[in-house]
């Protein structure tokens, strides 16, 4: 239990160190989506949308102005890195789907309690993904059954989330999706199973892969 729990705290660094590279062309054939996934929009709105619940939880934990523009300025990249989350979580839920992976609602609700009595209580949990993965405190649950999808996808490949094995099976998910992006937000790049750092401003590391989110 413990080596499940600790996987899937750093599951969202390790899917943004390692998942496939963003780069800047493609083709504008939807407009007025951000990217098309399985034939499914994710629309400019949506994702404008999601950006805004994270500035609005981000404005109600820093009060302070000052304070308040740090945050924003160390997350100069929110709006590119929310759509790769966004796509990801389609293309692993494709992937976890064709191995016949499910995750139950007790199931997330077990994680969220334990993680809560880890972190010393929900406000505190809330806090602290906000923090370290820019989530939302309402799509906190959807991002606990992500890395809990992700964690019985590698159990069922018998490998973990770092190795080829898992991100072949992202990559096998994405092409038969056909991810497509808007080109202001760069690519998805499918035979990829590591990300490439471009050095770009919209490029930064959540946290160091052997980093707990709630002690760090």
């Amino acid at each position: 239990m413990h080596r499940r729990r600790r996987t899937a705290l750093v599951l969202t660094a390790a899917i943004a160190a390692a998942a496939p590279l963003l780069t800047a062309c493609g083709n504008d054939a939807h407009p007025g989506a951000a990217a098309v996934v399985g034939g499914q929009r994710i629309t400019v709105a949506q994702l404008e949308s999601r950006v805004g619940e994270v500035r609005e939880a981000q404005r109600a934990a820093v009060p302070d102005d000052s304070q308040y523009q740090r945050v924003v300025s160390s997350t100069g990249g929110l709006t590119r890195d929310t759509l790769h989350s966004m796509v990801l979580d389609r293309v692993l839920h494709r992937a976890a789907q064709d191995a016949g992976v499910t995750v139950t609602r007790k199931e997330i609700q077990q994680m969220r309690r334990d993680l809560e009595q880890q972190a010393g209580g929900s406000k505190d949990l809330e806090r602290a993904w906000l923090q370290r993965y820019s989530i939302a405190p309402a799509h906190l649950d959807e991002n606990l059954r992500l890395q809990l999808e992700a964690q019985k996808l590698a159990d069922e490949l018998g490998t973990d989330t770092s190795r080829p094995a898992f991100w072949k099976a992202l990559s096998e998910a994405s092409e038969k999706l056909h991810v497509d992006l808007n080109p202001r937000y760069g690519s998805w790049d499918v035979q990829k199973s590591s990300r490439v750092d471009a050095r770009t401003p919209w490029v930064r590391e959540v946290t160091a892969a052997g980093d707990d989110p709630l002690t760090a």
